[in-house]
């Protein structure tokens, strides 16, 4: 058995790893539907941190998404820590793509679901917002079977 101490490092830094991850895959997604982010139909859907002028995000947008990242993360590898033995799974990486798909049906996709029918975005961009969300939940899985042990 792990020590505390090893445990909470393992827990920052799979929500390190995580964040940076995550941001890589959410930036590459964004460029793919850079189209939706750029139409004029769309600007008043986009927050005022997000999108204060027409044009790129300012730098403080990146930085708070990293941050929200490593929150959520640190959520995730939290409730991994807890209920790592209740997951089923042989081997550390069925494991953590077992516990990624699970966070993806329980949150990422119902999450999805309610937003279709509050926020008037095209279908498609909820689409690979979706896609986006199943491949950082999976792979964030692995990292955090990876580092957090018990």
């Amino acid at each position: 058995m792990a020590s505390e101490k090893s445990v909470i490092g393992g827990m920052l830094l799979a929500a390190i790893c995580f964040a940076v991850m995550a941001q890589v895959i959410h930036t590459a997604g964004a460029f793919l539907a850079m189209s939706y982010y750029t139409d004029p139909a769309y600007f008043p859907v986009w927050s005022k941190l997000m999108m204060p002028a027409n044009g790129a995000p300012p730098a403080e947008f990146f930085l708070l998404s990293i941050v929200f990242s490593f929150i959520e993360a640190i959520m995730f590898a939290g409730a991994y820590s807890v209920l790592m033995k209740a997951i089923p799974g042989k081997g550390t990486i069925m494991k953590g793509m077992n516990y990624g798909a699970i966070l993806f049906l329980v949150a990422a996709l119902p999450g999805t679901l309610s937003m279709s029918l509050l926020i008037n975005l095209p279908v498609e961009l909820l689409g690979m917002w979706a896609i986006e969300n199943l491949v950082v939940l999976l792979l964030g899985g692995i990292i955090i079977a990876k580092l957090v042990k018990q």
